[in-house]
């Protein structure tokens, strides 16, 4: 895997700029004719944003054909590594708890696109797609669901306990919940350090009703620490409704005395947007939430096959209507920054490099038995010879 980003094609008389945030996904792409324009573009949201005391960012949203380009390949490249995890989780190849992400892939590359490195974020156990917006790189994924030493947490953390230090990416939590005191936490070191930094706190609708959340909640308002609090609501505490587990669904308006907004979780352009104003606000402010409207399209696990809870019309009515994918790719071609065919081609080379990360990672030997008692205390327990 090449670790430079090489983006798809010939300038169209633009003179290139580097984007604002760090590029995500260490792909390389070879794909002529998709536009790398950097020439200003604004584009209005899909559906206003709803606030609670606090008064949202506008609506219309700059961006650029490489930006737009980026997040079709980044976004591409997740949902494709998670159809792959699926099929290797079915061929026993992934073993124990896999939840997957495919179609929350915006609320990640958005997110990414308005942060930097400095930014942290910690997530909860469905976190493949959080790793690779940070820049996680694709055989590491693989190596670590399988159990490789070649993984990203080197065989010992598997699908929920991703890793990536050097891009203040923390994790892949498996306890429902316990990942947000820690974020909060993080928010506190960067506040304490006088850092120009934030920690985006993920979390989802299911997690929402957690004591530990409002405890942390309130110590971080009392402090007014730099951290944005994201509730990825995707409408299914594994297989309970919203609104079988929740009096009040509205998530954002859920801290009482800490600002909120409900975003379009499915539009990128609309969660960027989001996040950069959440960034400067918990800056200047301390805590916001912010309210991710998702969809997953897997069940909860693999272990779910997230059809007796839902229908399959209501999937298939998401998939149509609200695909995050789906939006870029008809943003692309209408405003003629590429053709269908190139992005065919553009999806053809993901599938390539994904499937020869997969190939890599399978080479990957399993970690030593030793390696049982490392890891465990900071000089480790004494027992690993």
């Amino acid at each position: 895997m090449a670790a430079a980003v090489v983006l798809l094609r010939r300038l169209r008389g633009v003179t290139a700029a580097p984007r604002r945030a760090a590029a995500a996904l260490p792909l390389t792409t070879s794909v002529r004719g998709v536009s790398d324009s950097t020439e200003p573009l604004t584009i209005e949201t899909s559906v206003p944003y709803k606030s609670h005391i606090v008064d949202p960012p506008p609506r219309e949203v700059a961006t650029t054909a490489r930006e737009l380009a980026t997040f079709f390949r980044d976004m591409s490249a997740m949902r494709r590594a998670e159809i792959a995890a699926d099929s290797l989780y079915k061929a026993k190849l992934i073993r124990g708890f896999c939840h997957l992400y495919d179609g929350q892939e915006a609320v990640v590359v958005g997110m990414e696109a308005a942060t930097t490195r400095a930014d942290a974020i910690i997530t909860a156990y469905r976190d493949h797609c959080a790793y690779l917006a940070r820049g996680g790189d694709l055989a590491a994924l693989f190596a670590e669901l399988m159990g490789r030493r070649g993984g990203c947490s080197r065989g010992k953390g598997g699908s929920m306990h991703l890793y990536k230090k050097d891009a203040n990416f923390y994790g892949g939590h498996g306890i429902v919940g316990a990942q947000v005191p820690l974020g909060c936490g993080l928010a506190f070191a960067q506040r304490y350090r006088k850092e120009a930094a934030v920690t985006f706190d993920l979390y989802g609708d299911g997690a929402a009703n957690q004591g530990q959340l409002f405890e942390a909640l309130n110590m971080a308002a009392l402090w007014k620490l730099p951290v944005v609090l994201v509730c990825e609501n995707n409408h299914y505490g594994m297989g309970t409704a919203e609104w079988r587990a929740s009096k009040s669904p509205a998530y954002y308006k859920r801290g009482d005395y800490v600002p909120g907004l409900k975003v379009d979780g499915m539009d990128v352009l609309a969660v960027k947007q989001a996040c950069k104003f959440a960034k400067q606000h918990a800056l200047e402010n301390g805590p916001i939430i912010l309210e991710m409207d998702t969809y997953r399209y897997h069940g909860h696990s693999m272990s779910d096959p997230g059809s007796t809870y839902r229908t399959r019309d209501e999937i298939a009515g998401i998939r149509q209507e609200r695909d995050p994918i789906e939006r870029v790719r008809k943003l692309l071609l209408a405003h003629d920054f590429a053709t269908t065919q190139e992005l065919k081609d553009m999806e053809k080379e993901i599938r390539k490099q994904v499937d020869t990360a997969i190939a890599k990672a399978k080479e990957s030997p399993m970690p030593d038995p030793s390696e049982l008692f490392t890891n465990v205390y900071v000089n480790d327990c004494g027992l690993e010879t």
